[in-house]
């Protein structure tokens, strides 16, 4: 039996998720959260096989999430469930230690066998992922600008743009205020921008939250 803990502000989409995985034999919902402190509480509390988490939350992101299991369980998949498009977060976040990265858009079909095979221990790609990935190989130019941040400048990055001061970033990512401030200040100098304001805008003109 796959136990699944699923992580998602939004009842209805925690039931849906839920609906479809009591449809399947061999999997069981063995709790839910609704933000990040929910989820890191959850997740040691219970036994669980595979993680379903969502990207845009409240307080804590997703990715910072993530960074948090990848510590504390290494060896357990996390599988994301999210609006948040392929494009822009998938690859980096599979590099960053997720199992697999899947579109809420995705058939009910979909999610089942993505959970069924990082429940196996095999890494799960979805068709756009996989388009994406060999896109970028064949590809030559046209990087984003965000493409050279590191997986923590990208995270302050997210977490400046949906107005969070320094000090909440430090803890919310469990970093001395000084570290968080020199993410802040790579992410400025790698971007080539001077101010909140303008990596703010970037970040939602790119669909980074």
């Amino acid at each position: 039996m796959i136990r699944v803990l699923i992580v998602d502000d939004h009842a209805i989409v925690r039931r849906g998720l839920r609906d479809i995985i009591s449809d399947e034999a061999d999997m069981t919902v063995v709790a839910e959260a609704v933000d990040g402190p929910d989820a890191l509480a959850q997740a040691r509390s219970c036994n669980w096989d595979v993680f379903l988490l969502d990207l845009g939350m409240p307080g804590m992101h997703g990715t910072d999430v993530l960074a948090r299991l990848r510590r504390e369980y290494p060896g357990k998949p996390v599988l994301i469930v999210t609006m948040h498009p392929e494009e822009e977060f998938g690859p980096r976040l599979m590099r960053a230690g997720a199992a697999g990265y899947l579109s809420k858009e995705s058939a009910p079909e979909q999610l089942v066998n993505a959970i069924r095979q990082v429940a196996r221990g095999e890494p799960y790609l979805s068709p756009g992922l996989v388009a994406l990935l060999e896109k970028k190989k064949r590809s030559v130019g046209n990087t984003p600008r965000h493409a050279v941040l590191s997986e923590r400048e990208t995270q302050v990055l997210c977490h400046i743009a949906n107005g969070r001061a320094l000090s909440d970033i430090s803890e919310l990512m469990v970093l001395s205020p000084k570290t968080v401030s020199t993410y802040r200040y790579r992410l400025l100098v790698k971007m080539r921008m001077k101010s909140n304001v303008e990596l703010t805008r970037y970040a939602v003109e790119n669909k980074l939250v």
